[in-house]
């Protein structure tokens, strides 16, 4: 497979087998290298192919919102329906024109939030690529000061006033999303955010992939950011409980 295929369109024509059940889908994947992180999808690209032919069966759509690259990265911001709609993010990362590694994080949708929004509207122009990098570092420093460390004194530094948030609970705005990161259940903290493990960026958006906790429950967090002006302007997330090590179809972890 070519080299110079855009990786944000490889990306898309291996997620489309899923409504297709076609296993030529799957040879996007370079089984020999394909390294799983969904903890419930057996390994290489056998694994997809019998995951794409069982979920073709449930006659899925496959929408896709928002696609990026980064590097030897692409990501996506889909819409899943599989008898009943869900939000994903997909990664992936490329070798050689082929799929290698993959990691996924999907949610029920819900929604529309307090504010009114749903789970996957909002913008989608990709602009200021000339900003990847500095977006990068801004996003990293904010998950590690504000949801890892805790400093939420520090939200004014990187969040604008007027936040657009798309969280299915949380409504717009720094004090919703201050209340949301205060709230504690019986098991503490309702989201706890523990460590920060890969930053994928393309000019005003940036994608954050962490370990937590939500409600006491062993989770990820995928959260999506658009910047503008040096601030954070609008948030999409999905947060997906981790499966226990004895559910696992492969031993790569979920990140």
């Amino acid at each position: 497979m070519s080299e110079t295929v855009p990786k944000r369109e490889l990306i898309q024509k291996l997620l489309k087998g899923i409504e297709t059940g076609d296993a030529k889908a799957a040879a996007v994947v370079n089984e020999a290298k394909y390294i799983q992180h969904n903890p419930q999808t057996h390994e290489g690209s056998e694994g997809l192919a019998a995951l794409f032919a069982r979920l073709s069966k449930t006659d899925p759509r496959v929408t896709f919102v928002r696609v990026f690259e980064d590097g030897d990265f692409a990501f996506a911001h889909n819409e899943y329906d599989f008898s009943s709609l869900r939000v994903a993010f997909e990664v992936f990362r490329f070798e050689d024109g082929q799929a290698v590694e993959h990691w996924d994080n999907i949610q029920r949708m819900q929604g529309p939030n307090p504010s009114g929004r749903e789970m996957l509207d909002g913008a989608t122009e990709i602009t200021d690529l000339e900003k990847t990098e500095v977006n990068r570092e801004f996003i990293r420093s904010f998950v590690e000061e504000v949801l890892v460390q805790r400093q939420l004194d520090r939200l004014e530094t990187y969040v604008d006033n007027g936040l657009i948030q798309h969280n299915p609970e949380t409504a717009d705005g720094i004090a919703a999303l201050r209340t949301a990161l205060e709230t504690t259940s019986d098991e503490g903290l309702a989201i706890r955010y523990d460590k920060l493990h890969k930053v994928l960026a393309e000019g005003n958006f940036v994608l954050s992939m962490s370990e937590g906790t939500r409600d006491g429950v062993h989770s990820s967090f995928y959260d999506l950011f658009r910047i503008a002006d040096g601030r954070i302007v609008e948030h999409w997330d999905t947060i997906e409980a981790i499966a226990p090590r004895s559910e696992w179809k492969n031993n790569n972890g979920k990140f």
